[in-house]
């Protein structure tokens, strides 16, 4: 990166990166999955399948009916919320993202995950999108969100990224990632712009 290049643009994948959501995923699963008669564990779930979207997991899990992964999807979108207990914000990294919007930078959370959920989970954390009220987002707002159902290819390729930079008008250089799981790293390397591995 050139000197005379700032970076103007964050992007947050949700999952794994901005939250801890791991357990509230794998618990919905296994409830929503339980009760359509198939049997799966959280650490299984979360071994084999966590930051796959979902009808890649059902569909690797053995379910080949897509009208029935339709069915589970939308049933776990509606359990997600009873294990939101289990969410926790990754603070530091949101302080940071309100600390560069104060600045004058963009902010934006790109995941492969669906608009309900991703919604949902913000709302838990009191984050709110571009059109939320201010007083129903205590803990600040993003600039924007794409969700998996924005692009043809999830992640590991590139287009959520690539289509987000295009909204904002940024190029890769001017675009800072920040992703967990292996494909969501991947994602961010073939976009072109740097990205740091989140731990949480």
């Amino acid at each position: 990166m050139t000197s005379d290049t700032r970076i103007r643009l964050l992007l947050l994948d949700l999952d794994g990166t901005l939250a801890d959501t791991r357990r509230a995923n794998a618990l919905a699963y296994v409830a929503t999955l339980r009760e359509r008669g198939y049997a799966i564990t959280e650490e299984e779930y979360v071994a084999r399948y966590f930051g796959v979207r979902c009808d890649e997991f059902l569909t690797q899990f053995g379910i080949a009916d897509p009208a029935e992964r339709e069915r589970i999807r939308l049933h776990k979108i509606a359990r997600y919320p009873d294990f939101f207990d289990t969410v926790r914000l990754n603070r530091p990294l949101w302080e940071f993202c309100r600390q560069f919007r104060a600045q004058g930078g963009r902010v934006w959370v790109v995941s492969t995950g669906s608009r309900a959920n991703i919604d949902n989970v913000l709302r838990h954390l009191g984050i709110g999108g571009p059109d939320t009220p201010d007083e129903t987002c205590p803990e600040g707002r993003l600039d924007g969100i794409l969700s998996g159902a924005d692009v043809r290819h999830p992640k590991p390729a590139p287009d959520a990224f690539l289509e987000a930079m295009r909204r904002e008008g940024c190029t890769p250089r001017e675009t800072l990632i920040f992703e967990d799981s292996a494909v969501g790293i991947e994602a961010a390397r073939r976009s072109g712009a740097a990205y740091f591995k989140v731990e949480l």
